[in-house]
């Protein structure tokens, strides 16, 4: 039952975010404050790990493929399409959740248990929508281009192993990253991508905005936010991937 009543709070709360902005002109400058805070940030993290996966995935799958009916340049493409399909939309989005969907939570309880919340309520401002509708469309605008980036750093890193370790030809492995390329593909991955990003703000929104105590309270709904985030993750992955794959 208390599932139950979160997903009832959730929705009553999106409600209230979703509402008609106030004014516009606001909610414009902190989208892209929180553009910058949210996206460009993590921009080191996102890059950092994309490489290095690239190149593991792409070690692990010459190793573990090494067959005679198997031909060479397979290696590119099942490295392309693990990014591109899994990893970068994600693996990165679950990363996301933990240093964006944190920080936007911590961000929010603490304006709750400071009463700076309850301040805005005062002044008459809708404050679940000034403080979480702007982090949930920067969200949804960054990240995509997040993952766009992880996608080619992934195959850089890809690149980067096969020339560096001499596991396959750079030419095969070339060949099997144009192999049969769909642009599809980098569709759905947007598309997930974009719910991801909707999924880790408004989570970590909503507890964050429903913290209640003090600074101990604060860190349970960051916790709370980073796990509930990543596995409605998991779950919608599922979802989308039967909806737009299968």
């Amino acid at each position: 039952m208390k599932l139950f009543t979160l997903i009832g709070q959730y929705l009553t709360l999106m409600l209230m975010v979703l509402r008609r902005p106030q004014n516009a002109k606001i909610y414009r400058q902190k989208i892209i404050v929180e553009m910058d805070n949210l996206g460009l940030e993590s921009l080191g993290i996102v890059a950092i790990i994309s490489v290095f996966m690239g190149a593991v995935v792409t070690i692990q799958t010459a190793f573990n493929t090494d067959h005679p009916l198997l031909p060479i340049y397979a290696v590119g493409f099942a490295t392309r399409q693990s990014i591109i399909l899994e990893f970068s939309p994600t693996i990165v989005s679950l990363i996301l959740a933990g240093k964006v969907g944190s920080r936007i939570a911590s961000e929010i309880g603490t304006m709750r248990v400071t009463e700076q919340i309850d301040a805005l309520e005062v002044m008459g401002i809708n404050s679940a929508g000034y403080l979480i509708l702007p982090k949930i469309i920067a969200s949804m605008i960054v990240n995509p281009m997040l993952i766009i980036i992880s996608i080619f750093l992934g195959i850089f890193g890809g690149w980067l192993a096969s020339y560096s370790t001499n596991v396959l030809p750079i030419s095969h492995f070339t060949y099997g990253i144009l192999f049969e390329f769909s642009q599809y593909d980098v569709v759905y991955a947007i598309i997930k991508t974009i719910v991801f990003a909707f999924l880790i703000a408004s989570i970590s929104g909503f507890f964050g905005y429903n913290t209640r105590g003090g600074a101990l309270e604060v860190g349970h709904s960051s916790t709370k936010a980073v796990v509930f985030s990543s596995i409605y993750i998991i779950i919608f992955n599922l979802i989308l991937t039967q909806l737009l794959l299968v």
